[in-house]
C-alpha cells in the first residue's frame, strides 16, 4: 500500500473536501504563469472579491498538504525525510529524491509548487490591475498575496516570472532576478502595509493584515543578501528589527505552553494561520496502529537522528508521567511519549475531543506531541503493536529490515524518530493551520541584531528558559540556527534557515554525495514545461 491508497482508509467527507491535495498532478503543460484570462479587461467589484477568496481557498491546498512546498521546505532538509516501508511511500523514489538532493526538472513537487503559486501571483495582480473595481482593502489583501507568492517563487526557484496584465497575451512575461525581484515584493509589502487592517494578537488572524505583512517583509530583508548574492546590509538588519518592534507593539510575544500554540485557540503567538485542515501533518507521521481516529495514520515522516540530538534529554527515550511531566530530561519542545490516554473525567480543556468510541479515554490522546520514539501506548495504558505484532516502539535508525544496514528502502515500520506539533486530541481534521508566527519574529530580530554585532544571548536565553530549556553561555550563528531548529521545525522555514546559514549543502544522513557542497542545489530547477513555454526563463545551473 502506497501513501495514494491510504487514502481509502478516510471517511467520505474528508475525501471530497482534500482529494485535491492527494491526487496525482496530470502531464499536461500547466501555463500558469504565461496566460492571461482571455479578453481580460479589468475585473468589476464582485468578482474582485470573488477572486480574493478564491485566492485563499488556493491557500488551503497549498498548505494544508505534505506534499509540494511543504516538501520542498521540510523533506529537502535535515528534518524530514520519508524511507520505504514495503512498497509504501516508495513512489518511484519520489520523496527519497528531495532528501538525497537527487531531483529534477520534471520532480512532481517541483513542478506543482511553480505552478500554485504562480498563478497565485497571476490572480492577485488581476485584482490590482488598475482596471478592476477593487476596494481598496481588497486591493490590498491582493499586494500582500503577490508578495507572498513572488517571495515563495524567488526562494525556491531564483526567479519570477511576472505578467504585466496590461501587455497583450501573446507577450511572454519579463522574468524578475535579484534585486529586481526583491524591490518589487518590498514595494507590495510597503502597500500593504500602508493600506490593510491592523490585526493585534488574540484576533481571528485567518486573512493578511499589517502584522503579517510586517512579518513577510522582515522576512524578505533579512534574506535579501542570498537571494541578491551580496553582503549583509546593516541597514535591512536594521528595518528588521524595526519590523519586528512593530509587531511587539500590536500585542505579540512570546507564549508559555508551547504546544498550546498549534490548538485552535486564540494565543499571542499565532500572526497569521490558514483554515486548512491540519489532518495530513498529522495522519503523515503517524503509524497506522498510532490512534483510531481517521483510520490510523500513513506511516511516513520522520526525521534523522541528528535532529532530534539538538534537544537536551536521553537520547534513546523521550517519556511523560501520566500527568505530562517530563522524565527523561527533555525540554519542553522535544514534547514526549505518555503513558495512556486521558481519562474523559480529567478532560478540563474543553477543546480535546470527546470518547466518541465509548472507551472512557479522550479520542486520540494517547499520541504525544513533538518527538516520539520509543514505544507507544493505547488509550488505556496498553503497549501498541505494529501490523506484525511487533512491540509499536519507533527507532532511531533507518535500516534495510533483511541486512540491518542503514538504508532509506525496505525499512521497517518502526524505523524512524515521528514529529508532531498538531495533536489528533484537539481534532484531527481542524481547520486551523499556523504560517506566520510570533516565535520566528522574534528570533528574526534576534538574528538582525547578531548579523549588526550584538550579542543576543540574554535574548535567546529569555526564549529557552520559556521553554523549559538550560541557558547557554554564548549565542553564535552556529546556536541561532540550532535554536530555530529546535523552535520552528515543521513550519516550512528549515530549507530557508539552511541556505541563510551556510549550511544547506552540508552532509547528512542518505544525502547523494554529488549534492554535498554543491550550491546549484540552493535552488530547484525550472519545470522543464515552463522553460519551453517561456523563453526569458533560464534554466537554473546544474539542470
Amino acid at each position: 500500500m502506497n501513501y495514494m491508497k491510504k487514502k481509502i482508509k478516510f471517511s467520505a467527507i474528508f475525501l471530497m473536501m482534500f482529494a485535491v491535495l492527494f491526487s496525482c498532478t496530470d502531464l499536461e503543460i500547466e501555463e500558469t504563469d504565461s496566460i492571461l484570462t482571455s479578453g481580460f479587461d479589468g475585473l468589476s467589484a464582485e468578482e474582485a472579491s470573488s477572486s480574493l477568496n478564491d485566492m485563499y481557498n488556493s491557500l488551503v491546498g497549498a498548505i494544508s498538504t505534505q506534499e509540494n512546498l511543504y516538501s520542498l521546505t521540510e523533506v529537502t532538509s535535515d528534518a524530514l525525510l520519508i524511507p520505504t516501508r514495503g512498497s509504501d511511500w516508495g513512489d518511484n523514489g519520489l520523496w527519497r529524491q528531495l532528501h538525497q538532493h537527487s531531483w529534477t526538472p520534471d520532480h512532481r513537487f517541483v513542478t506543482n509548487t511553480w505552478n500554485q503559486w504562480n498563478q497565485l501571483q497571476l490572480s492577485a495582480s488581476e485584482v490590482i490591475d488598475e482596471r478592476s473595481s477593487s476596494s481598496p482593502q481588497v486591493k490590498a489583501q491582493a499586494h500582500f498575496l503577490r508578495a507572498l507568492s513572488m517571495y515563495i517563487i524567488l526562494d525556491n526557484y531564483g526567479q519570477v516570472p511576472y505578467r504585466d496584465t496590461e501587455a497583450l497575451p501573446s507577450v511572454d512575461p519579463v522574468v524578475l532576478t535579484e534585486m529586481d525581484a526583491v524591490n518589487f515584493i518590498v514595494e507590495d509589502l510597503n502597500v500593504a502595509i500602508s493600506n490593510l487592517e491592523d490585526s493585534p494578537a488574540g484576533n481571528d488572524n485567518s486573512t493578511a493584515s499589517k502584522t503579517a505583512a510586517r512579518f513577510l517583509l522582515a522576512k524578505v530583508l533579512l534574506n535579501k543578501h542570498i537571494f541578491t548574492n551580496t553582503s549583509v546590509d546593516n541597514a535591512d538588519m536594521g528595518k528588521v528589527i524595526d519590523l519586528v518592534d512593530q509587531i511587539s507593539a500590536s500585542g505579540y510575544e512570546l507564549q508559555d505552553g508551547y504546544f498550546d500554540i498549534f490548538n485552535s485557540s486564540a494565543d499571542s503567538e499565532t500572526i497569521w494561520y490558514i483554515p486548512a485542515s491540519v489532518g495530513p501533518k498529522i495522519f503523515s507521521t503517524l503509524h497506522y496502529n498510532s490512534t483510531e481516529l481517521g483510520g490510523g495514520g500513513w506511516n511516513g515522516f520522520s526525521t534523522l537522528a541528528e535532529y532530534y540530538d539538538l534537544y537536551e534529554g536521553d537520547p534513546t527515550q523521550n517519556r511523560l508521567d501520566a500527568d505530562g511531566n517530563p522524565i527523561d530530561g527533555q525540554e519542553e519542545r522535544r514534547g514526549g511519549v505518555p503513558p495512556m490516554g486521558i481519562p474523559v473525567g480529567e478532560a478540563s480543556d474543553p477543546l480535546l475531543n470527546g470518547d466518541d468510541n465509548g472507551d472512557g479515554y479522550v479520542d486520540g490522546s494517547n499520541v504525544g506531541n513533538g518527538f516520539l520514539i520509543g514505544q507507544q501506548y493505547a488509550t488505556d495504558g496498553t503497549p501498541l503493536e505494529d501490523r506484525g505484532g511487533a512491540p509499536l516502539a519507533f527507532t532511531r535508525d533507518f535500516t534495510n529490515s533483511a541486512t540491518n544496514a542503514p538504508s532509506l528502502t525496505d525499512n521497517s515500520e518502526v524505523s524512524g524518530i515521528r514529529l508532531i506539533k498538531y495533536n489528533p486530541r484537539y481534532g484531527a481534521f481542524k481547520e486551523h493551520h499556523i504560517f506566520f508566527r510570533y516565535s520566528d519574529a522574534y528570533l528574526m530580530k534576534a538574528e538582525a541584531m547578531l548579523r549588526s554585532g550584538q550579542d543576543i544571548t540574554g535574548m535567546i536565553n529569555n526564549l529557552r528558559t520559556l521553554r523549559d530549556a538550560s541557558p547557554l553561555a554564548n549565542v553564535t550563528e552556529k546556536e541561532l540556527l540550532e535554536e530555530r531548529g529546535r523552535e520552528l521545525y515543521t513550519e516550512f522555514w528549515r530549507r530557508n534557515d539552511l541556505i541563510r546559514f551556510g549550511e544547506y549543502t552540508r552532509d547528512w544522513e542518505f544525502k547523494d554525495p554529488g549534492a554535498i557542497g554543491n550550491p546549484d542545489r540552493e535552488l530547484f530547477p525550472i519545470p522543464a514545461t515552463q522553460v519551453i513555454l517561456n523563453p526569458n526563463l533560464v534554466q537554473n545551473p546544474g539542470y
